[in-house]
């Protein structure tokens, strides 16, 4: 089953499309043909095939006239799975057979061992063919360390945080990528949030904590809203339990019912981003919700969740 994570970095690129065409010119160095826009179509690949083949993304760039240039197969791979060797030259040639274009495999592997697996080329047969994949992970991304760099490729910035969290320059990676995500929606924040906090090792986490809070005792803020908030909730230990009481009871006085409706909306788009479906009796729950904290905890639950009754309990 497609975790958050997953399907947060499938989002990223089906929300900004334009990402895969500039990943494979300033990354890859690839000379990627001109075009004049690039849309998400169907991922099924069925079609000409007996068994249904389904990529995580399916990308096409058109140039001025409309006439298809490229399509892009995107796979976001977060563990080593042998299929993927058969399957990713199947995605090419169906795609390249029924688009009529040249088409490419673009894998989004965080890990590093999982995607030095990736990058293996792939004998179609006794040498005479081959597919190789283009590779994004912490090999190709660059360290972004720049608030300012951040803030103009946020969605890099957040790719460059989950590959980088954890090494030498971690603390200023993800950090870069923080300040850049105060620009999102809260929706979204909280999603990217989550994938760059899910794959920090403790220390980092620990030293993300204390640099957070070190902020807020010296006044710069430095961070987004949501990060306080997430504060405020409790998910970064060690603030004094009397201040957060003292936040939480301030928040509570001043919620009116369209900022409720606000909490149920994010709540129901990231149950819809995990792949997770509600009975009528658990959409009606969270519909006639009226606590805050309770609603702020199922939101907290959604990331990382796989059902809904772990959401709401």
């Amino acid at each position: 089953m497609p975790t958050l994570e997953h399907n947060a970095l499938v989002e990223m690129f089906r929300e900004h499309p334009e990402l895969a065409p500039h990943v494979l010119a300033t990354l890859f160095h690839v000379e990627v043909p001109p075009h004049a826009s690039v849309k998400v179509v169907e991922s099924s690949l069925d079609q000409l095939i007996p068994v249904e083949f389904r990529a995580d993304l399916v990308l096409e760039l058109r140039d001025a006239n409309g006439a298809l240039v490229l399509a892009i197969v995107l796979e976001v791979q977060r563990d080593v799975d042998p299929d993927k060797k058969f399957s990713w030259p199947t995605y090419v040639t169906v795609v390249r057979a029924r688009k009529r274009c040249g088409t490419v495999v673009l894998v989004v592997a965080p890990d590093a061992g999982v995607a030095a697996w990736a990058a293996e080329n792939i004998d179609l047969g006794l040498g005479l063919g081959n597919v190789e994949p283009l590779v994004l992970g912490p090999a190709v991304v660059p360290e972004i360390t720049d608030p300012a760099e951040a803030e103009k490729e946020t969605e890099l910035a957040v790719l460059s945080a989950v590959a980088h969290g954890n090494g030498p320059n971690g603390l200023t990676v993800v950090r870069a990528a923080l300040v850049a995500l105060g620009r999102l929606d809260q929706e979204h924040a909280l999603v990217y949030f989550q994938l760059i906090w899910n794959g920090l090792r403790e220390p980092m986490r620990q030293a993300l904590e204390a640099l957070v809070m070190e902020r807020q005792i010296e006044g710069e803020a430095t961070f987004p809203p949501f990060v306080q908030k997430l504060i405020d909730r409790g998910k970064l230990e060690g603030m004094r339990e009397g201040e957060l009481k003292g936040m939480r009871e301030g928040k509570l006085e001043g919620i009116r019912e369209g900022e409720l409706k606000g909490k149920r909306d994010t709540l129901l788009r990231l149950l819809a981003r995990a792949g997770i479906a509600l009975t009528e009796n658990e959409s009606a729950r969270i519909q006639t919700c009226t606590d805050v904290a309770t609603l702020d905890r199922w939101i907290d639950n959604a990331l990382g969740s796989r059902t809904a009754t772990e959401v709401l309990s």
